[in-house]
C-alpha cells in the first residue's frame, strides 16, 4: 500500500485565517476523495502562539485587542474584521468578533496535545476554533476547556488533571521550536510530506494540485520496481 501523504499544520486557536485554511484543506480533501486513486492524508496539527503574553482574561473586545496589538486606528481594525468576516464566510464559517472572548491559547494547545494522545487531536481543534471565533467561549480558562474537551468525548478529570499538570507544556514548546527550525513566522503554516511549505489560507484548489501530484508521484514511484523486472 502506497504511504500517506502527511500534513502537518501550524495554527493557533485564535488565528482567524487558521480556521479558514483548515476549512480550505478540508474542501480540497473532499475533492480528491473522489478521484478513481484518491490520495491517502496523515494530518496532525501543531502548536503556534500568535500572541503568547496575552493574559488569560483579556480586559476589553478584540477591536481592543488588535489596535493595542498592532498599533492601529479602530476604525481600520474593524474593517479589517469586516473583511476577515468575509473570507471566513465564503469558507462556510459564521465568524462572531463582537462576541469573542480574547484570551491566551498556551492551555488550549496543551489540550489538543492530550486530545491527541487520545486520538481525537481533529475533533478537539474544530471544537475549540468553533467555540472561539462562532459561539463567543472562553478557550484559556482550564474550566471552561474541560466543558469542550468533555464535548468531543474526552474523559473530565484526565483532561482537567492534563492542563493543570501542564503535562503537555513541552510538547506546545517542541512544536513551536520546530516551527522556528522551518523559519515559520506567521500561521497557518502547512508543511506537506515534510519537504513543501504552504503559507497562509490558501484556496481549496491549491490543496488538491499539490495532493494530486505528490500522490501521482508516489504511484509513479511505487511502479517503477515493477516496470524494471518486466
Amino acid at each position: 500500500m502506497t504511504e500517506a501523504i502527511s500534513i502537518d499544520i501550524w495554527s493557533d486557536i485564535a488565528c482567524p485565517w487558521c480556521y479558514i485554511g483548515k476549512r480550505n484543506l478540508e474542501k480540497g480533501l473532499e475533492a480528491v476523495a473522489s478521484d478513481d486513486d484518491a490520495p491517502q492524508v496523515d494530518i496532525t496539527f501543531h502548536s503556534f502562539e500568535l500572541s503568547p503574553d496575552t493574559p488569560v482574561d483579556f480586559d476589553g473586545d478584540e477591536i481592543d485587542f488588535l489596535a493595542g496589538h498592532k498599533g492601529m486606528p479602530r476604525e481600520q481594525v474593524e474593517q479589517m474584521l469586516s473583511h476577515v468576516t468575509g473570507v471566513a464566510e465564503g469558507a462556510g464559517l459564521a465568524y462572531r468578533f463582537d462576541l469573542l472572548q480574547h484570551t491566551n491559547t498556551v492551555k488550549a494547545h496543551e489540550l489538543l496535545h492530550f486530545a491527541k494522545a487520545q486520538g481525537v487531536q481533529h475533533e478537539m481543534e474544530e471544537r475549540l476554533m468553533s467555540a472561539y471565533f462562532t459561539e463567543g467561549k472562553h478557550v484559556g480558562r482550564i474550566d471552561d476547556l474541560v466543558e469542550l474537551a468533555v464535548e468531543v468525548g474526552l474523559n473530565p478529570d484526565d483532561a482537567r488533571e492534563a492542563l493543570v499538570s501542564a503535562r503537555h507544556l513541552a510538547d506546545v514548546r517542541q512544536d513551536q521550536a520546530q516551527a522556528q527550525a522551518y523559519g515559520i513566522q506567521g500561521v497557518p503554516f502547512f508543511v506537506i510530506d515534510g519537504q513543501y511549505g504552504i503559507s497562509g489560507a490558501q484556496p481549496p484548489a491549491a490543496f488538491e494540485n499539490v495532493l494530486r501530484d505528490l500522490w501521482a508521484k508516489r504511484g509513479d514511484a511505487a511502479a517503477e520496481p515493477e516496470t524494471a523486472a518486466v
